[in-house]
């Protein structure tokens, strides 16, 4: 059940606005729900992650292309304006999580964060759902790689940085863009690329393993910046780099095609040319194992310039998770023996 939240607390106020910038330029309402689980089961065997941990719902990035806006729909939101307007928070993420971790069943596998939406999106900066989460990973010692644009991830450097000394964790930046003006007109609410790149420059210098997912390609757009996101990548000390072609499932593809058509007037029939080349025709394509990747020769030569540029700068293969998991249950806390 979602509550609505009459007045929730400002997150672009005070100390936050460094790193989120100016309020919004449209009214966003938040809910709180209490969900009975917190761990999400992903069974498409074309994902890397079985489990994932969304502390939040919608997102208020406002990505034109974002993958997951058919799932607001799950809500009685719309997939369009709504998904960045109407935000829900997870509000017992932490101690649900807890309670799974601490279940018999539970294995210690890699926890994704997040699989849907951003976890470091501005709800963040107040709920601090994400961290409270990471530091319950923490004490679990459970793997976890993280996806994000948010550039909130630098406050919480001291969890990571534990969880690289006892557990494991990777951190992979989410950046499609080299230049911010584009970058602000098909992501209009989500941290400009050279503040993502600082973001992952000091995460780099602080010891966390980092990673650039150039996602998504774009044919017509931004795939002749495919070098130079991968040399900023290098320079800001990311040690691998993957791409994902263009995805637009269910109404996706109208509120993408809306957004360019507003954005790039000019371009938007090459735009949607390159990607039907890449697609054999059509837009999009549901197939597991083909539906992040292309067919055809424009597609050919994209995934090409990529390996050629991701193998010159040194940003090739992936992370390699630990075996065994360093997962264990805590004991009973130190103070408890002098209780």
């Amino acid at each position: 059940m979602l509550r609505p939240v009459e007045n929730p607390p400002n997150p672009f106020l005070g100390e936050h606005i460094e790193w989120l910038g100016p309020p919004p330029p449209v009214e966003v309402k938040v809910y709180e729900e209490e969900p009975k689980a917190i761990l999400s089961r992903n069974d498409s065997p074309d994902v890397h992650f079985r489990w994932s941990v969304n502390p939040y719902r919608g997102c208020f990035h406002a990505c034109a292309y974002c993958y997951a806006r058919p799932s607001h729909e799950y809500l009685g939101f719309g997939s369009g304006s709504d998904f960045e307007s109407r935000l829900v928070v997870k509000r017992n993420a932490p101690e649900r999580l807890r309670e799974e971790l601490m279940d018999e069943s539970w294995l210690g596998e890699l926890i994704a964060f997040s699989g849907d939406t951003d976890c470091y999106q501005p709800l963040e900066a107040v709920w601090k759902l994400t961290r409270r989460c990471l530091e319950v990973c923490a004490e679990f010692r459970n793997p976890v790689g993280i996806i994000t644009k948010g550039l909130l991830i630098r406050r919480d450097i001291d969890v990571l940085q534990a969880m690289v000394s006892t557990g494991y964790v990777h951190v992979i930046f989410s950046i499609a863009f080299a230049d911010d003006e584009t970058a602000r007109r098909v992501e209009p609410q989500a941290p400009p690329p050279s503040r993502r790149f600082e973001a992952l420059r000091a995460l780099s210098e602080a010891g966390i393993p980092t990673a650039v997912l150039l996602a998504p390609i774009i044919p017509g757009l931004n795939d002749r910046q495919i070098p130079l996101i991968l040399e900023r990548a290098r320079d800001a000390g990311a040690q691998h780099a993957h791409p994902i072609l263009l995805r637009l499932p269910g109404n996706v593809r109208t509120v993408f095609l809306e957004r360019m058509e507003q954005a790039f007037p000019d371009r938007i029939r090459r735009i949607e040319a390159r990607i039907r080349d890449t697609r054999g025709g059509w837009l999009s394509n549901p197939k597991f194992f083909e539906r992040h990747r292309g067919e055809g020769i424009y597609w050919d030569g994209l995934h090409r310039l990529f390996e050629i540029s991701a193998r010159r700068l040194g940003l090739e293969g992936g992370f390699r998770l630990p075996d065994p998991s360093p997962f264990r249950r805590p004991g009973p806390r130190q103070l408890s023996l002098f209780a």
